[in-house]
């Protein structure tokens, strides 16, 4: 007995949220579990590195501080990876300097955050098994690099219009 099978329609995780735009829909859908990918990725690369304590925003965390070398205060770490709840950073940090990776200096009243020489080398690691895990697939899958300096841009381009639309709807 064979079923009868039903057209696919795009593929959203709420449908009652597609009916106007299915588009926007199956673009959040992607993201959703793009996201959540990521954020296992980055975990099991960062317990492949020899730090399993660490869950997606220390890692965020840990790579913001790194990032160019030079002293982060809070706030900019906050406002660079759109971190709304500045607790969670305040608790990555805590944890990240426990774990000997960070280390704050006050200056006046704010405290900078820069990675210790256990962090750098936390991060080099990271980023060697990335490059061997990660960017030789993507390399595999022939994206080209544009292409993904664009897809980059129109991620950063939809945060502005989630950002803006998050907003409105708290000015309801």
């Amino acid at each position: 007995m064979t079923s009868a099978r039903t057209p696919r329609g795009p593929i959203v995780s709420s449908e009652h949220l597609s009916r106007s735009s299915q588009e926007l829909s199956e673009f959040e859908f992607g993201l959703i579990i793009a996201g959540h990918a990521f954020d296992r990725w980055m975990v099991r690369c960062m317990t492949a590195s020899g730090y399993p304590e660490l869950g997606a925003l220390d890692v965020l965390v840990l790579h913001s501080v790194n990032h160019r070398e030079r002293a982060k205060r809070q706030a900019d770490i906050c406002l660079v990876l759109n971190v709304e709840d500045t607790h969670t950073v305040t608790y990555a940090l805590k944890k990240l300097a426990r774990l000997g990776l960070v280390e704050g200096e006050k200056q006046g009243k704010e405290t900078f955050f820069r990675t210790t020489e256990s962090g750098r080398e936390a991060c080099s690691r990271y980023a060697e098994i990335r490059e061997a895990c990660l960017v030789d697939s993507l390399a595999s899958m022939g994206i080209e690099r544009e292409e993904m300096r664009r897809l980059a841009g129109l991620l950063r381009a939809m945060s502005g219009l989630y950002d803006q639309a998050a907003r409105s709807a708290a000015s309801l």
